[in-house]
């Protein structure tokens, strides 16, 4: 289920990252804890796609700024999220590729940072 090269456009990259964090949440187990950890992933994955199309459309460099520092945080949310589910053994893999994935995501959004200053 890896992707086999890289997606460079974020704007897709992000989408594709939420929609995989979606298919996930459908298929952890129905426990407690990871009916909670679930929406939360679904919530901060989705959001840190929403906020990266808001910051291609930002009023303003400092509009910009400020949602892209909302895609870090809510990348590094949905990897607390993802760390923290309980995930049946064959969803193991697609659990470290998203973590990773959350990672990469926040090294770029890190780096647009840096960059813009």
């Amino acid at each position: 289920m890896q992707n086999p090269k890289p997606i460079y456009d974020l704007e897709e990259r992000t989408y594709f990252f939420a929609k995989r964090a979606r298919d996930y949440v459908k298929k952890l187990p129905r426990t407690i804890t990871n009916i909670e950890y679930g929406r939360q992933l679904a919530r901060s994955s989705g959001s840190q796609a929403a906020n990266y199309i808001e910051a291609n459309e930002s009023l303003g460099k400092k509009d910009f700024l400020m949602r892209i520092k909302i895609c870090r945080k809510e990348s590094k949310e949905s990897r607390l999220w993802l760390k923290l589910s309980e995930p049946m053994q064959e969803q193991e893999e697609e659990k470290e590729y998203l973590i990773e994935e959350c990672l990469q995501l926040m090294k770029i959004f890190g780096s647009i940072l840096e960059k813009s200053k």
